[in-house]
């Protein structure tokens, strides 16, 4: 008989004692691996393996997460449990790479994303709240973001944390196109 996802991971084990600080390109293991992991938490069986596995070789490469953190208009935190420092999450805030217009200085958050035991502690708006400051602190007036457009639990944190529609975009992962819908809000 199968065993429930509960008793496979040993009961609750809601990871609420976590940390969050900047990343640097020391980091970039890390951030790569929690981008892997999330990524295939959040869209195993919205999109296919294949396509899964090519959107993070391309776009989540340990050399591309130490060129974002090393650079001056990014910025990458990184949640880590506060026993032994195993990574949780991050933030990645870039210069906006979006098919709307966007602001002089205007920043994106390119990625956030927090693995499936530390829903429910804060840690997404922990990590939002960073991203926000440092934007705020890069001179940014409005910051943004797309997500796939069917995510409606991603909208709903979206849309509670001030972001509001202001676009829409055709998103490749992998061979396949999906359509995102893109946010803003001021900083």
């Amino acid at each position: 008989m199968p065993r429930s996802s509960a008793d496979r991971r040993g009961g609750d084990r809601r990871l609420s004692d976590w940390l969050v600080r900047r990343a640097g390109a020391n980091d970039a293991p890390a951030l790569a691996a929690v981008a892997l992991a999330t990524f295939l938490e959040t869209f195993a069986g919205v999109l296919t393996g294949p396509d899964i596995l090519a959107h993070c070789a391309a776009n989540s490469s340990v050399a591309k997460f130490a060129a974002w953190a090393s650079a001056s208009k990014c910025s990458a935190v990184i949640a880590e449990h506060a026993n032994g420092a195993a990574p949780l999450g991050y933030a990645l805030v870039t210069p906006p790479d979006l098919p709307v217009a966007t602001g002089e200085g205007d920043l994106e958050l390119r990625r956030i994303y927090a693995l499936s035991v530390t829903r429910g502690t804060g840690l997404g708006a922990a990590l939002l709240a960073a991203a926000i400051a440092d934007a705020r602190a890069m001179g940014a007036g409005c910051l943004w973001l797309g997500v796939l457009a069917t995510n409606r639990a991603a909208r709903a944190f979206y849309e509670r944390q001030g972001f509001a529609l202001a676009g829409e975009r055709r998103f490749l992962v992998g061979q396949t196109w999906h359509d995102d819908v893109v946010y803003a809000r001021d900083v």
